[in-house]
C-alpha cells in the first residue's frame, strides 16, 4: 500500500467521522430545540387550562348557589300553597248522624 493510498483512506475516514459527528450534533440540537419549545407550549397550554378550569368551576359554583337558592324559594311556595288550600278546604266534614 503506497503512501498516496493510505492518505486517501485517511481522508476519507476523517471525512466520514467529521460528517457524522456534525449530523449528531445537528439532529441533537434539533431535538433539543423542539424539546424546548414542545415545554414552552405545555406550559402556556397548562396555565390556560388552569384559568378556564378555574373560571368554570367559580361559575358552576354560582349556578349551583343559584339553583339550591331557587328550589329552597320553591319549596318555601310550595308550602305556603299547601297551606292556602288547607284553608280554603276548611276543617275535614264529618258524617252527620240523624238524632230524632
Amino acid at each position: 500500500m503506497s503512501i498516496e493510498t493510505l492518505t486517501i483512506v485517511l481522508s476519507a475516514v476523517g471525512i466520514v467521522l467529521t460528517l457524522g459527528a456534525s449530523l449528531f450534533t445537528g439532529f441533537t440540537w434539533v431535538v433539543r430545540h423542539f424539546d424546548d419549545r414542545i415545554d414552552a407550549v405545555h406550559e402556556k397550554l397548562t396555565t390556560r387550562i388552569d384559568a378556564v378550569e378555574e373560571k368554570l368551576t367559580t361559575r358552576i359554583d354560582a349556578v349551583d348557589l343559584k339553583l339550591a337558592t331557587r328550589i329552597d324559594n320553591l319549596a318555601v311556595e310550595v308550602v305556603d300553597v299547601k297551606i292556602a288550600i288547607a284553608r280554603l278546604e276548611g276543617p275535614p266534614r264529618h258524617l252527620a248522624t240523624a238524632s230524632r
